[in-house]
């Protein structure tokens, strides 16, 4: 195994989650993320609600964002927000079956998947990647986890998101297209999960925008918990 010694400069600090209840940390090693998982918000974007093949793309694993000052990221003008039930996975697998994917889940938290929705509309109109629009620099404020050991495996939770005190998404966490256990299941056999894995599992509607001084409060039920501002 190398040393520090054998780098060329220091090896950026591993991210990593707080954990309710607990002094470990939870390492991350992916963020996936799954889009068009509510039919209300498949509508509000203009698309046609199907179950066909679920819509995957990632974040860095840095783009999760603690500090409760999350920046406004540059080359936009329409930083919207999309609140989301997250998820830890404490193990993994290649073609997990959706009866076994829950026990790969190790905890809960509330996320929001930031975006640049100029950026997004021109890559969709273009054909192109999302990359710009959904993997930036903070574009993933995240909640402290809360362990599947105390919370279960919640089939139903409120899932919500106010902006300065006006409610702006809510939908309970049933109403997925892709419930988590097939998100698992359809995520395996893409990739190899992992033990680290974090899982953004898609917005309802109510998709806005943010600007500097703004302030958010994310909950999923009374698991998780996430507050902050646009700086």
């Amino acid at each position: 195994m190398a040393s520090f010694t054998d780098f060329l400069f220091a090896p950026p600090t591993p991210v990593s989650l707080p954990i309710l209840g607990s002094d470990q940390r939870f390492p991350v090693h992916r963020v996936y993320c799954i889009g068009r998982n509510y039919g209300d918000h498949v509508r509000e974007m203009g698309g046609d609600v199907k179950r066909s093949s679920p819509v995957f793309f990632m974040k860095p694993a840095d783009a999760l964002w603690l500090d409760g000052a999350v920046p406004y990221p540059g080359a936009t003008t329409e930083l919207h927000h999309e609140v989301e039930m997250v998820v830890a996975l404490g193990s993994g697998g290649r073609d997990i079956a959706s009866a076994d994917a829950l026990a790969c889940v190790h905890a809960y938290g509330v996320g929001l998947d930031l975006t640049r929705r100029d950026l997004q509309n021109r890559a969709k109109a273009d054909g192109a990647p999302w990359d710009s629009a959904k993997g930036f620099d903070a574009s993933a404020p995240v909640s402290a986890l809360t362990p599947a050991s105390v919370c279960g495996h919640p089939l139903h939770a409120a899932l919500a998101l106010e902006v300065n005190g006006t409610p702006r998404q809510q939908v309970d966490i049933g109403e997925m297209i892709w419930a988590l256990p097939e998100i698992i299941h359809e995520l395996s056999k893409l990739w190899t999960l992992q033990p680290g894995d974090v899982i953004f599992t898609g917005t309802p509607a109510g998709v806005g925008p943010l600007l500097r001084g703004d302030r958010f409060h994310a909950a999923l039920g009374d698991i998780a918990r996430l507050e902050g501002h646009i700086a």
